[in-house]
């Protein structure tokens, strides 16, 4: 171990999704953890998740800013860090505070969460990024969108500092831009962030990828890279419907490091798992969001079965041996995760036949939660398609991988759906 870390405990701001493997991953390494729930209640998608068992103290903050930094000096943490994207801005605040040797700059905060603040902290970089505007007025975005020649174009419309694909709505050749800007405008998100703002944001052609990566002193290592694809379902432009672990050997992966290490200095992210997507597009990488936390949804443990590493195993490592975290990372076995989603809506008549799933050769794990009576709308954000579930599947033999992967979705087609 490193010296001076004996009994110091690690402050997880809101440990749910991936951020509640933390604990575990510290535990492993010797350390303990402290958990800091900004919330006054935990949000709805995460309460069933969250272990209080993890953490050594269990903190709710009540308003009181200057207590719980006293609380947390008192500790003497080694770090604190974000567990999931509703707690990146205060866990920002916090190290800032209580261990400033190891925060991320306080004057990027909002680059680090605001998606229009990101891409002009990475355009000042000199980096590429693609075309966008954020703000509350629908004047404001027409002009934009002649003076950008994007007339007639597709156009994407979120919410600034939304996460999960919530919001998030393809254009098509920009026409109605308008209902989708007003429909959010004004509006709680599902993270409970009032929509001040909308972003429209050209529509980018290409392959998208996530590079998983853990920072310790500003030193970017890759733990993994990811492979989205993504299809429209009915209106819904940005729906899950695979990932794939991508071989580090690509020769495309040297450039995607340099864009996201780019990325990252300029954000001014320095410590800390972050996520960051990237569109692969003909003219270069182009960023679509950095999430400075860990891969949600478990990603981590998935990891490591194609791998034998994660972000979060590299965070526990980065306080007791350093030396053991490389730049980069090896792809061990094929890992794929198939996402369950809902075409139609109705009520379920034979969830059963999803059994068979655990049966499959290549299946590693799963988490469907289709049941007999469930009333299924049609799939459009990520948050409905953890609802229903997915399939991880692990594998040397990529045929394997698309051979279960086919009867994933031919199981799904047979689902019986009332209306």
């Amino acid at each position: 171990m490193t010296d001076n870390i004996t009994g110091r405990p690690i402050v997880i701001v809101d440990p749910f999704s991936s951020g509640g493997l933390y604990a575990s991953a510290f535990a492993a390494e010797g350390l303990t953890a402290v958990a800091v729930i900004s919330y006054p209640e935990i949000p709805a998608a995460y309460a069933a998740a969250f272990e209080p068992g993890d953490y050594t103290e269990v903190l709710t903050y009540d308003g009181d800013f200057g207590a719980l930094v006293a609380r947390l000096r008192a500790l003497d943490p080694l770090g604190v860090l974000p567990g999931t994207e509703i707690a990146v801005e205060f866990a920002d605040a916090l190290a800032a505070e209580v261990t400033p040797g190891l925060a991320n700059d306080a004057k990027l905060t909002s680059a680090r969460r605001h998606k229009y603040d990101m891409a002009r902290a990475v355009a000042r970089a000199g980096l590429p990024v693609l075309r966008q505007i954020a703000t509350d007025s629908e004047e404001e975005v027409a002009a934009w969108i002649e003076e950008q020649g994007l007339a007639g174009r597709d156009l994407v419309v979120k919410p600034p500092k939304s996460g999960s694909t919530d919001g998030v709505t393809r254009i098509a050749g920009g026409e109605g831009w308008q209902e989708a800007f007003r429909a959010q405008l004004g509006q709680l998100n599902q993270w409970q962030v009032l929509n001040e703002q909308m972003l429209v944001q050209e529509y980018a052609e290409g392959t998208e990828y996530v590079i998983d990566v853990f920072s310790h002193a500003g030193r970017h290592t890759v733990a993994d890279i990811c492979r989205y694809r993504k299809i429209s379902n009915g209106p819904h432009m940005a729906v899950y419907e695979s990932m794939d672990w991508v071989d580090p050997a690509q020769p495309f992966v040297p450039e995607l490091i340099r864009y996201v290490e780019g990325v990252l200095d300029a954000v001014g992210f320095r410590f800390g798992a972050a996520h960051v997507e990237v569109m692969r597009t003909a003219d270069g990488p182009r960023l679509i969001e950095v999430n400075a936390r860990p891969h949600g949804g478990g990603h981590p443990q998935f990891c490591r079965a194609g791998t034998g590493d994660s972000q979060v195993d590299r965070a526990a490592r980065s306080f007791t041996r350093p030396e053991t975290i490389p730049d980069t990372y090896e792809l061990r076995r094929n890992v794929r995760v198939v996402f369950l989603m809902s075409r139609s809506e109705g009520v379920v008549r034979n969830a059963e036949i999803l059994g068979a799933i655990g049966e499959l050769p290549s299946h590693h794990f799963s988490a469907v939660h289709v049941r007999n009576g469930d009333r299924l709308t049609v799939t459009k954000d990520l948050l409905n398609t953890m609802a229903l579930g997915f399939v991880v599947l692990v594998h040397d033999d990529p045929a394997r991988l698309q051979a279960d992967h086919d009867t994933v979705r031919r199981l799904e087609g047979e689902l019986i759906l009332v209306p």
